[in-house]
């Protein structure tokens, strides 16, 4: 059965930029490969929050700008089905209000909620805070792994 899933920044960025979490990472994103490939879906915001977090570890930590440059490109060559953020705002908005997240993270949700699959993240306490208040499944990477 070829499994869909929306996946967030804070779980791509973990494939990106080596830190705990990233064998689990390489793991989960390595199933593009397989015959039979689950479907990443992401609202198009990924791209850019992923580079702003790649820009914040050039600049705070001294992450090598060639290393930078190769994250993205890696992300660039992953295949991830991209959504317009134009079709999930006004839903996000709703979402965001009614559990108190941010329009970024309900843009995640309402798309897994559109595509009635599981969110990926590795933000724990978004799991913690929404997940009890939703019917949309949300695990992190080491959860997706037994789900891909």
């Amino acid at each position: 059965m070829n499994r869909s899933f929306v996946v967030d920044a804070s779980a791509t960025l973990k494939l990106l930029i080596e830190e705990p979490g990233s064998a689990e990472a390489r793991f989960f994103f390595s199933r593009l490969g397989d015959p039979e490939p689950p479907a990443l879906y992401v609202p198009d915001l990924l791209y850019v929050e992923c580079a702003n977090t790649v820009w914040k570890y050039v600049w705070r930590y001294g992450y090598a700008t060639r290393a930078a440059h190769a994250a993205l490109e890696a992300l660039a060559d992953l295949s991830l089905q991209a959504v317009p953020t134009q079709h999930l705002f006004q839903e996000a908005f709703r979402l965001s209000a009614r559990h108190k997240i941010s329009a970024y993270d309900a843009c995640y949700l309402a798309l897994a909620q559109r595509l009635r699959c599981p969110l990926v993240t590795e933000d724990l306490k978004l799991i913690r805070q929404i997940s009890i208040r939703t019917s949309t499944p949300l695990f992190s990477l080491s959860e997706a792994l037994f789900e891909a």
